[in-house]
C-alpha cells in the first residue's frame, strides 16, 4: 500500500471507480514528489479533480493530443519521474497505439497508463468511445502489465501495485458507478494472481472488470435454483495471467466460461484458451463477449443485449453443463 488511503464499500456506492482512482493517485502524490499526472484535456472526465486541488503544479495537460501525452510521459519517466497517464481507454490503446508501443513499452519506462471509460461503460457515446479491443492490443505489447479491476476498491489496489512496481502498467477502469464486489482492500490482491470469489466444482466462470460482479450474481442464483456449484475467478490481471488458477479450474471442473466487456478475439477468453492449448488440456469451453461492434446505449443495456450480464452468464452455464467430455482422470490422451 502506498500510504493512508483507505476506501470502504459504504463510501464506494457513492463514488465512481474513476473517482476512486483520483483519490488513490492523490494519496500517492502527496507522499512522493516524483509522481505526476498527465492528461489530454480530460482531467475532470478522468477524475483528477482531487489532484488538481492539492497538487495542481504536478498535473500536466497536453491538450487534445494523446500521442504527445505518451511522449511527454515517456520523457518524464526517463528523467526519473513516475507519470500516471490518464485518458479514455479507446484513445490510450488505439489513438496512441504507436506511442504506447515505442515510447513506453519499447523503452520499458516506469509509466502507468490509467485507461478510463473501458469497454462499453460509456456506451451512449457510441462506437468511437467503446474500448472493446484494447485488451487485445495491450496484452500483445512487450513489457506491459495489464490489469482490469472489478470495482473501485480493486482499482485502488491496482493503482498502489502499479506505483510500487517498476515498469509500464495499463490499468483499465470503467466510467460509471460499478457494483461493489469487495468490502475492503484487504483481500490478498496480487498482480498476476486470480481471486476466487465463489467456490465451485461443477463449472468455472473466469471474468474480469464489470463482468466479475455479474458472474458472482449468476453463481449465487445457479446454486439456489439449479444446485450447481459454480467457481468464479476474478482474473483482474490479464498479463501476466494466472496460468496455475486456469489449469486448476480445468482439472477440477472440466468446464470453463470466460466473460468480458471486450471482443472475444484477443481478450481474456483468448488468453485463457492459449493457456489451455499450450498445456494440452481440453475441456468444454465458451467465451462470452462482443462479437462485432457493440450496440449503442447504456452500459447495463448493452451488457444484457450482448449476454455478458448475470442472465447471459446463467444461460451460458446451463448450456455448457450439457456438453459432453471424456469422463476419466487420465489426461495423457488429451496431450
Amino acid at each position: 500500500m502506498a500510504g493512508g488511503f483507505v476506501y470502504n464499500a459504504i463510501d464506494q456506492t457513492e463514488v465512481a471507480t474513476a473517482e476512486i482512482y483520483g483519490k488513490a493517485i492523490t494519496d500517492i502524490m502527496l507522499k512522493d514528489p516524483k509522481v505526476v499526472a498527465i492528461t489530454a484535456d480530460l482531467a475532470k472526465s478522468t477524475k483528477l479533480g482531487d489532484v488538481l486541488k492539492v497538487c495542481p503544479e504536478r498535473v500536466i495537460n497536453v491538450g487534445i493530443a494523446e500521442q504527445d501525452m505518451f511522449g511527454v510521459g515517456a520523457g518524464m519517466a526517463k528523467a526519473g519521474m513516475i507519470p500516471f497517464i490518464s485518458g479514455f481507454s479507446a484513445f490510450t490503446s488505439m489513438r496512441a497505439c504507436d506511442q504506447l508501443h515505442t515510447d513506453i513499452c519499447y523503452q520499458n519506462v516506469n509509466a502507468k497508463i490509467i485507461a478510463t471509460h473501458a469497454g462499453t461503460s460509456f456506451g451512449q457515446a457510441g462506437s468511437t468511445h467503446h474500448a472493446i479491443v484494447d485488451i487485445a492490443i495491450t496484452r500483445a505489447m512487450p513489457n506491459l502489465t495489464v490489469i482490469v479491476p472489478a470495482d473501485g476498491i480493486e482499482t485502488a489496489n491496482a493503482v498502489n501495485a502499479a506505483y510500487a512496481n517498476n515498469g509500464p502498467y495499463y490499468i483499465r477502469i470503467n466510467r460509471g458507478f460499478d457494483r461493489v464486489l469487495y468490502n475492503s482492500q484487504d483481500y490478498d490482491f496480487e498482480v498476476g494472481k486470480a481471486v476466487e470469489i465463489h467456490p465451485g466444482t461443477d463449472i468455472t466462470v473466469i471474468a474480469c472488470g464489470s463482468c466479475v460482479f455479474q458472474a458472482k450474481q449468476a453463481a449465487e442464483f445457479l446454486e439456489n435454483a439449479d444446485g450447481l456449484k459454480v467457481r468464479v475467478l476474478n482474473m483482474h490481471t490479464i498479463k501476466p495471467i494466472d496460468e496455475e488458477a486456469i489449469l486448476k479450474a480445468v482439472m477440477d471442473t472440466r468446464r470453463i466460461i470466460t466473460v468480458e466487456d471486450h471482443s472475444v478475439i484477443g481478450g481474456l477468453g483468448s488468453a485463457v484458451a492459449e493457456v489451455m492449448a499450450q498445456a494440452g488440456k481440453g475441456c468444454a469451453f465458451k467465451m462470452l463477449g462482443h462479437r462485432g461492434f457493440a450496440p449503442i446505449g447504456l452500459h447495463e443495456d448493452i451488457m444484457s443485449e450482448v449476454g455478458i450480464d448475470a442472465n447471459g452468464i446463467i444461460d451460458a452455464v446451463r448450456e455448457v453443463m450439457k456438453a459432453d467430455f471424456e469422463e476419466d482422470d487420465n489426461w495423457d490422451d488429451d496431450v
